[in-house]
């Protein structure tokens, strides 16, 4: 069965921003090395009580995992307009841009994309950037594997607000997805 796919093409919605350069979430903040007085038994014992992942207060860091949501297809809306990057903003390559501009048809939507199931016609032969994979975020936008999850949620997220709407139920069942499922 073919799912519905969110592809990389959300980058192009415009939600994406580069990260600045030095800026990021510290990792363990506050659980480095200590070198002083107190940080005996009672610090180990607190350590272990948090797990092993390091992430304080007992609980499991609670990161989105991405993942596909039967039946949204917002990323195969392929021209969102003129607020939105263009192929020749995102590709180097112009055999890229051009399969890119094969596939939109005239309302808009991937000419794969079966409106009535909402599921993608080429879906286990579609092309590299229509795919939501680690590599093809590394290739095409320079994220890597370590933020691949918080990226392709945020950046799925966005299509569907600008595709369905801040209230949809296709924005329910993303959200509820990625959130309930477990990262570890």
């Amino acid at each position: 069965m073919a799912l519905c796919w969110c592809s990389t093409m959300t980058m192009m919605s415009g939600a994406y921003k580069q990260p600045q350069k030095g800026k990021g979430m510290g990792v363990g903040m506050g659980m480095g090395k200590g070198k002083g007085k107190g940080k005996g038994k009672a610090q180990t014992k607190q350590r272990q009580s948090r797990g092993s992942d390091g992430i304080g207060f007992g609980g499991k860091r609670n990161d989105p995992t991405w993942q596909c949501i039967q039946g949204c297809g917002a990323c195969c809306k392929l021209d969102k307009g003129p607020s939105f990057a263009t192929p020749e903003e995102i590709f180097d390559d112009p055999s890229d841009v051009k399969l890119y501009r094969s596939m939109v048809g005239p309302d808009g939507w991937c000419i794969h994309y079966e409106k009535s199931t909402r599921t993608c016609s080429i879906y286990s032969d579609r092309p590299y950037f229509c795919r939501v994979e680690p590599n093809v975020f590394q290739t095409l936008y320079g994220i890597g594997k370590k933020r691949f999850n918080k990226e392709a949620c945020s950046f799925c997220e966005d299509t569907i607000k600008a595709i369905y709407g801040s209230h949809s139920q296709e924005l329910d069942n993303f959200v509820h997805a990625v959130r309930s499922t477990d990262s570890s």
